[in-house]
């Protein structure tokens, strides 16, 4: 295959001491003119090979399977409850609230705001009594937010509007609320806008050029806060966290006295574990940590007693540590409110508030918790719950079980697949879980979608995409391995696949491969990988290691080039998880899986599909161009084909329009239906 010359330099870098080869560096700059006329080219190219009526047919069958109501996590308040939700028949999920046991009533359509459906509702969070909402707008994919505030009663967007908000927190008290935010264009230098991130306080009504900054990190750039303000509204919690990491620092203002004479104090110091605040009354602060507990506990300060002042392992533990990894608490009605992962699923539990009388709530199926919505002294709490065949949807947490606020029709028999979950030895001999979803009467071998992230202590847990029951419908199976550097089975887990431990998660997934083809579950060169972001450096890093395993990968939004990572968007930020090659012991490391560095010449690769978006501000999208230009210029004759699909107007993938996700995983689908199965019955025969 002839494909678009990319515009090639001989560039090297020397990196202590080491000669990097970096050839298509201008690849980097969006606005280029010849990178601009090369990602055009290889759209056209790849709009070429894809283009056909198997291509119409997935697109029709996926738009069906979007039109399934999804809820997201909900907030409760007294008797509302808030919460989004689309029924895919709109491009963007919409706010609704819901009072009593009446209908939904919709606060915000951001389908109104612009004619191409890419405005989406990021972020929303209710006052204490729910009069009004805060809620954050990303326009085109960016992450970057404006916030606004819907009045409830006269159904009106007021005029508060708050800028240069990303990963925005919020936390309401009196007539304003507490938010995150970063600094002006112009008042730092060109690139840190993305840094120094500070806690400012918004009064409603006012500008913001008036609100009064509480509390920021001038001699930390990288750290990012998290807000929220106890029940009773006497303490503001800060959590100070590392870039993108877990491991937290804690700050308490006590607010009795008026915001003025507020002071930050310390509670909890040095970046060691990861800190969570939960909720707070009468000076007594709940959170979640992993301190001296990897799997994670639930302990209380209690500031009347001065434990301000004291090393948090001072703290009294509430929930002493399991087998069970605690990832999510709230206080709802004055009992503790715990979800935790076993075996990768979740698990619901209740305790008092002194730890004691736990009762278990039975969930409906293998599946998971994505949130908690709960208030110290309300009598109803609710949770978002999902799993590979069930859409999230909000339930009601009653006594024993969870109970569905409602029930939708669904466009596939769900009753039709089956979920499963195995373990298999990785290279070290580690064992390791992994999922697996097919039709209840599914033969072996069948064509397998293998997925995993592995990273940044996420757990990769059962959850709904339309676009998995398209391949389920076709006789395929997904897979879905828990890799080490996520968060399924504790901290510990996720250290043995972080900064030099990163090839564990590389081999745990080469080994999940392995073992469905050994037990077989696939025939040889019938599994595609896939991934994104991390799990994009994860598809990357094991194509160039196994390209001889693979019958087809598609790598989205991937951090391809491990060198040069931290140099763009918010990179800096994951330089806990991953290192950096300004250091000379991160950098032989990083260099040994960068998967833009590890392509070798006059390889068959398989076929292989690149994404990215032209607007991603989270994972520049320029590495994810020289990664495909490298693979096309280094694969040998007998490869591919690698194509680059660069999407317009959209960015990392939240609040992606219903339109560009079905379009997307049209795509996604038809490059496995062309090329898989081809893969299987020809190429590997020949390699």
């Amino acid at each position: 295959m002839k494909y678009p010359a990319a515009p090639r330099t001989d560039l090297v870098d020397v990196l202590h001491g080491v000669a990097v080869p970096d050839p298509f560096r201008r690849l980097e700059s969006a606005d280029d003119p010849e990178t601009q006329a090369w990602v055009s080219a290889e759209n056209r190219l790849c709009q070429s090979l894809l283009e056909s009526p198997t291509r119409a047919e997935h697109a029709a069958r996926l738009r069906e399977l979007h039109r399934v109501s999804r809820m997201s996590v909900p907030a409760a308040r007294g008797d509302r409850i808030f919460f989004t939700e689309t029924d895919g028949t709109r491009g963007q999920a919409v706010l609704y609230r819901v009072e009593g046991s009446g209908p939904p009533s919709v606060l915000v359509d951001p389908n109104l705001l612009d004619k191409d459906g890419t405005t989406a509702i990021t972020v929303f969070e209710p006052d204490g009594s729910g009069d009004r909402v805060a809620y954050g707008l990303s326009r085109n994919g960016s992450d970057v937010q404006e916030l606004r505030v819907h009045d409830v009663a006269s159904g009106r967007t007021l005029d508060d509007r708050l800028n240069w908000v990303k990963f925005a927190s919020i936390a309401w008290n009196g007539d304003g609320f507490f938010y995150t935010r970063y600094p002006e264009p112009g008042s730092v230098p060109a690139g840190d806008e993305q840094y120094f991130c500070q806690v400012c306080y918004h009064r409603m009504g006012a500008p913001q050029s008036e609100d009064r900054r509480v509390y920021h990190r001038p001699d930390a750039p990288e750290v990012v806060f998290d807000v929220k303000v106890t029940s009773d509204g006497r303490h503001l919690v800060i959590g100070s966290f590392q870039g993108a990491s877990d491991h937290a620092e804690v700050h308490v203002m006590d607010l009795g006295g008026g915001l003025e004479s507020a002071v930050p104090q310390a509670l909890v110091t040095g970046f060691s574990s990861g800190w969570h605040f939960i909720d707070g009354r009468d000076g007594r602060l709940y959170f979640r940590t992993d301190d001296h507990a990897p799997f994670g506990c639930i302990v209380r300060f209690d500031l009347s007693d001065g434990a301000h002042e004291r090393d948090a392992r001072e703290a009294r533990t509430i929930v002493a540590e399991s087998g069970d990894t605690i990832v999510d608490a709230a206080v709802a009605n004055g009992r503790l409110l715990v979800s935790s992962l076993r075996h990768a699923s979740s698990r619901l539990a209740t305790w008092t508030l002194d730890g004691h009388d736990e009762r278990i709530i039975a969930l409906p199926e293998i599946g998971t918790i994505n949130g908690l919505a709960a208030q110290w002294t309300d009598a109803q709490s609710f949770v978002a719950f999902t799993s590979f065949v069930t859409p999230p949807t909000i339930m009601a947490c009653g006594r024993e079980a969870l109970e569905p606020i409602d029930r939708d029709s669904l466009p596939f028999d769900s009753s039709g697949f089956v979920t499963e979950q195995v373990w298999y030895p990785s290279k070290d001999g580690t064992q390791i879980s992994m999922f697996l979803v097919s039709g209840r009467d599914q033969p072996s071998p069948s064509p397998i979608l293998l997925t995993g992230y592995g990273g940044f202590n996420i757990s990769l847990t059962p959850a709904f995409d339309p676009s998995d029951i398209l391949w389920l419908e076709q006789g395929g199976t997904i897979a879905v391995a828990n890799l080490r550097g996520g968060g399924e089975y504790g901290d510990a887990w996720h250290k043995a696949g972080m900064r030099a431990h990163k090839q564990n998660v590389f081999d745990d997934f080469i080994a999940a491969a392995e073992w469905l083809e050994r037990s077989g579950r696939s025939a040889p060169g019938g599994i595609a990988i896939e991934g994104g972001s991390n799990g994009g450096l994860l598809v990357g890093a094991c194509l160039v290691q196994r390209p001889d395993l693979f019958g087809a990968v598609i790598c989205r939004v991937p951090v391809a080039d491990m060198l040069r990572y931290h140099l763009f968007t918010v990179g800096r930020f994951w330089i806990p998880e991953y290192g950096s090659a300004d250091d000379a012991g991160d950098f032989s490391v990083l260099l040994r899986y960068s998967p833009y560095h590890n392509i070798v010449d006059g390889t068959v690769y398989p076929p292989t599909l690149v994404m990215t978006a032209d607007t991603d501000d989270r994972v520049a999208p320029g590495m994810a161009k020289k990664f495909a230009a490298r693979l096309q210029e280094a694969a040998a004759a007998a490869a591919g084909p690698i194509l680059l699909r660069v999407e317009t107007r959209a960015g990392h993938g939240a609040g992606k329009s219903i339109t560009k996700q079905v379009e997307e995983q049209a795509d996604f689908h038809t490059f496995l239906s062309h090329y898989l199965t081809r893969t299987s019955v020809n190429e590997h025969t020949r390699r």
